[in-house]
């Protein structure tokens, strides 16, 4: 299986140096990271909002090992939300962060990404739209289910995400089901050893299914994260038979992936949230996409030998 093998090269430097030196590189990379800057990603928020999408921001980066470099992370957020707010798009954009770049990882990192996290939290709410905390490595998942329990208390509506590979996430998602909570459920996406995670494709799948059928026939609010049209089939009939309205479910894809699978569900009337990234610390994001699904990586060689 080559997902595994390009998990373990996201954390090489090796690599990270190899891939970001070819010159191919950053032509692919724009399929799924449009742009470097707030200024860059504007005209992408204004089109993809205009085609009837939502979409959920996210600012890359997550080799934070300095307190300097994890305020810096904030104040992207905060610009982000400052130009979200002139452009009047608070209600139709979201934004999802990663704790590691608030200094999760740090000395004191529990405190310090929740320090950080909570000014942009309460300028999300400021402008009409929330936050959601991507799920990271199984490690820091108490921390984040931790601080997503305390911003909850003053922000009810900040999300959270969910990993179905991972074997405590039935748990988990019982838990939040009967919390009123926004939960995101996704496979996963990093490489996790099997004392705590389903290493094979079947396993993923069945058990995403017992999971969103426990978030559909709860309380909160489903956002389904997923490309495979068996799992989207799948996530309409369980929301069918629980009795919910398209308004209280969503789906989420990223951005560059299926785009004409994001209109389709629009125009059906489904609430399509469109996770899009961008920055210039690029490089884990991008291998990420390319261990979730082999097509993603076959485009990536594939424009390596045409382009290179």
């Amino acid at each position: 299986m080559l997902g595994p093998v390009i998990l373990a090269a996201s954390r090489s430097d090796r690599m990270r140096r190899l891939i970001s030196a070819a010159p191919v590189t950053k032509q692919v990379v724009d399929r799924f990271i449009p742009g470097e800057t707030v200024d860059d990603i504007v005209p992408i928020v204004e089109e993809l909002t205009a085609g009837g999408l939502e979409l959920t921001m996210d600012v890359v980066g997550e080799d934070i090992t300095t307190p300097e470099q994890a305020a810096a992370a904030r104040d992207a957020y905060l610009a982000l939300i400052d130009r979200l707010a002139e452009l009047e798009l608070g209600e139709r954009v979201e934004m999802s962060v990663k704790l590691s770049m608030f200094g999760q990882a740090l000395d004191g990192g529990h405190e310090l990404a929740l320090a950080n996290v909570r000014p942009v939290v309460e300028a999300a709410a400021a402008i009409g739209t929330t936050v959601t905390l991507d799920a990271e490595d199984h490690t820091t998942l108490d921390s984040m289910f931790a601080i997503h329990e305390e911003l909850r208390k003053n922000f009810p509506q900040t999300g959270c995400v969910i990993q179905a590979y991972l074997f405590r996430t039935e748990a988990d998602a019982r838990r939040l089901a009967a919390s009123g909570s926004r939960v995101r459920l996704v496979k996963g996406a990093y490489k996790e050893p099997a004392e705590v995670a389903y290493q094979q494709k079947h396993e993923i799948d069945k058990a995403y299914v017992r999971i969103l059928r426990t978030l559909m026939e709860g309380e909160g609010y489903p956002m389904i994260g997923s490309h495979d049209p068996r799992l989207i089939s799948i996530a309409q009939e369980l929301a069918r038979k629980a009795g919910r309205k398209l308004d209280e479910y969503e789906f989420q894809m990223l951005y560059g992936i299926r785009g004409d699978e994001h209109l389709r569900l629009a125009a059906e009337g489904h609430r399509m949230r469109v996770y899009t990234a961008y920055g210039t610390d690029w490089y884990g994001y991008f291998m990420r996409r390319l261990a979730e699904k082999p097509a993603n990586l076959r485009f990536f060689a594939r424009s390596m030998l045409t382009r290179g």
